[in-house]
């Protein structure tokens, strides 16, 4: 577990080294496409707050196929797999050529590397992708500094951030609240709705554990009535993470309160898990350290090794067998 710990926790260092890649300039375009899946994938879910705060749509394709507004719009493609041989994403690079589109790829090489793109970042291999995330994103967000998206990649902070998260913050009663339960992971808005994601995939990834996320206000709606029939199994099996963020809405605030003791009889709650830090990365990015800690936590108390999907690998391979 060690080595793998090592590369979860090198977060701020990959950010460090992103903030010193040099990207040509890339002319503004009018929307943004990533293309990615899984680990690789998280990172355009990330950026598109980003854009999002600074008016660029940038939309995150997790699958073979272009969507169809492409060919009008003709956005900027940046296709992001760690291993470069995705082959969801290599069906996106090989579309968005044959239409002309301008592609840039991030990777530590494989086929996207070898494919003819305007630009291709290559970041270091042997790690698992989810533990490579401060290259992937760090490139992107170079990228879109390059293409005159973002003002200012926000890297610098997010890796002061992260490296005092992983040195001084305590995980051991946040481990402790949701051990031996299935997490619910509870974003307030855009802003933790990538983050939540997030911690579902690290839980699973490296606890081997079930986990799912959603979002208020739309959990309101709907999740919070599931809790009842099954109250007497729920209570005890099931848990709620709420991530919150400064700039919450006020109205997501009440929500939270009201929720939590709408619900308590039939589900439990770990306290709230709070942002850190100015900039939108940095915040995104405290919340994402604290998941890895967690999410490590639960594998060393499970007894499972966090590095090894062994089932992710057999599937990948099947379908290449077929």
């Amino acid at each position: 577990m060690s080595d793998f710990r090592s590369q979860t926790l090198s977060l701020p260092d990959q950010l460090r080294w992103a903030g010193r890649l040099t990207v040509p300039d890339i002319a503004r375009p009018g929307s943004v496409l990533v293309a990615g899946m899984g680990g690789s994938g998280i990172s355009g879910d990330f950026a598109a707050v980003g854009c999002e705060a600074e008016g660029v749509r940038l939309e995150v394709v997790k699958g073979y196929r272009l969507p169809a507004w492409v060919e009008e719009e003709r956005p900027l493609v940046v296709a992001v797999s760690y291993s470069g041989n995705t082959e969801e994403t290599l069906a996106v690079v090989e579309q968005a050529s044959t239409l002309g589109l301008e592609v840039v790829g991030i990777s530590s090489g494989g086929a996207l590397a070898d494919s003819d793109l305007a630009h291709h970042i290559e970041v270091p291999g042997g790690n698992q992708p989810r533990a490579s995330l401060g290259y992937l994103l760090g490139s992107l967000q170079r990228v879109l500094v390059a293409a005159s998206i973002l003002p200012d990649d926000g890297l610098a902070e997010a890796a002061a951030v992260t490296a005092e998260i992983y040195e001084s913050f305590d995980a051991g009663p946040l481990v402790e609240a949701v051990a031996n339960r299935i997490v619910v992971v509870w974003g307030g808005s855009d802003l933790t709705a990538p983050v939540a994601q997030r911690w579902k995939t690290q839980i699973n990834e490296n606890a081997k554990a079930p986990a799912w996320w959603s979002v208020l206000p739309e959990a309101d709606h709907n999740e919070i009535v599931s809790f009842e029939a099954l109250a007497s199994l729920t209570s005890s099996s099931v848990v709620v993470v709420p991530l919150r963020d400064r700039e919450d809405h006020p109205r997501v605030d009440r929500r939270f309160q009201h929720t939590r003791a709408l619900t308590q009889r039939g589900v439990a709650w770990a306290d709230e898990v709070w942002s850190r830090g100015d900039g939108l990365l940095a915040r995104m990015l405290s919340l994402t350290a604290i998941a890895d800690l967690v999410s490590l936590g639960l594998a060393e108390r499970y007894g499972v090794d966090p590095e090894s999907v062994a089932l992710i690998d057999e599937l990948k391979q099947l379908l290449k067998e077929s």
